[in-house]
């Protein structure tokens, strides 16, 4: 039986996608912030993801333009979680996190080693009124080595859900997916 559900809840029940680190460099200022919302806009590579001023990165990425998404496997759940309970206005994420700065090859901000993937991208657009800044991926990395390939959604309310098994439907699909993908 179907009953009321909160209007102000609703981004619960259509969660996107996985929970994400973004770093960027500013000057010699390394920063980590962890952003539980983004989609890719569409076949591109084109990357969507909600943030704005109450974000101490958001600056940087601003300034700068560019910046690294970097996907944490779930075995980096608590250690994402808690690069986002703290603020890089007085904390170096790297060294408290026990996190890897790698050079990147397209942008100034860095890779983080101990990720499954990571994306180096440039800020295309910003939506002001809805906070969300368009990113274009420049070079992505992807560590095929790593054990745990898991991702981690964010619910939002502290709640998380982790990837699980894959079913592969690609053949009935083959069809009517477009070129590329």
């Amino acid at each position: 039986m179907l009953k009321d559900y909160p209007l102000n809840k609703v981004f619960m029940l259509i969660e996107p996608g996985p929970v994400l680190l973004v770093t960027t460099a500013s000057g010699r200022k390394k920063n980590i912030m962890t952003i539980s919302w983004s989609m890719p806009t569409d076949f591109s590579p084109n990357i969507a993801l909600l943030t704005g001023s109450w974000n101490h990165s958001f600056e940087a990425l601003m300034k700068t333009r560019e910046c690294v998404l970097a996907v944490p496997a779930a075995d980096l759940m608590k250690t994402t979680v808690g690069i986002g309970m703290c603020s890089g206005t007085d904390t170096d994420k790297f060294q408290k996190f026990g996190l890897t700065a790698g050079k990147a090859q397209k942008v100034r901000a860095p890779l983080i080693l101990e990720c499954l993937a990571n994306i180096e991208c440039r800020v295309e657009d910003y939506v002001e009124k809805h906070g969300i800044v368009v990113l274009n991926a420049v070079k992505a990395w992807i560590d095929d080595e790593r054990k745990e390939r898991r991702m981690f959604h964010a619910v939002g309310d502290g709640r998380f859900i982790v990837d699980g098994r894959t079913v592969n439907l690609r053949k009935m699909m083959e069809a009517k997916l477009p070129s590329g993908v």
